[in-house]
């Protein structure tokens, strides 16, 4: 079963916590079914296909992190976190509540602007 609200994309850090989750799923699919699948099946396919799906996830997950980083004001030591627990089978998953606690701040902070917007009546 998925955590409440993995997949939410509607702000930044929603998005970093869903591709979050998809590169670490995209990870352990990787290492537990594509590299079994090559080296016991001889089916070399299977790791040129969820490689590359996974090599692309891994890239986007680091320009998320870039843009937490640099675009948001997130200290580098949060940056470090997010890049080493990508290269670790799990590692994202382990940072999954500090990432939706770090959505649930953006939303506290996003609401007040959201409803001077509405009371405007438009952008």
């Amino acid at each position: 079963m998925l955590p409440a609200g993995v997949l939410r994309l509607d702000t930044p850090p929603a998005r970093l916590r869903a591709l979050a989750f998809v590169e670490g799923l995209s990870y352990l699919v990787l290492l537990g079914i594509a590299m079994p699948l090559k080296y016991w099946a001889g089916m070399p396919l299977a790791v040129r296909i969820v490689g590359s799906l996974h090599g692309l996830l891994f890239v986007l997950l680091m320009l998320g992190v870039l843009e937490g980083w640099r675009g948001r004001g997130k200290p580098f030591a949060w940056a470090v976190r997010l890049g080493v627990a990508a290269l670790i089978p799990f590692g994202t998953f382990f940072l999954d509540r500090e990432l939706a606690a770090d959505d649930e701040a953006f939303r506290a902070g996003l609401a007040p602007s959201a409803a001077r917007v509405e009371r405007r009546g438009g952008p």
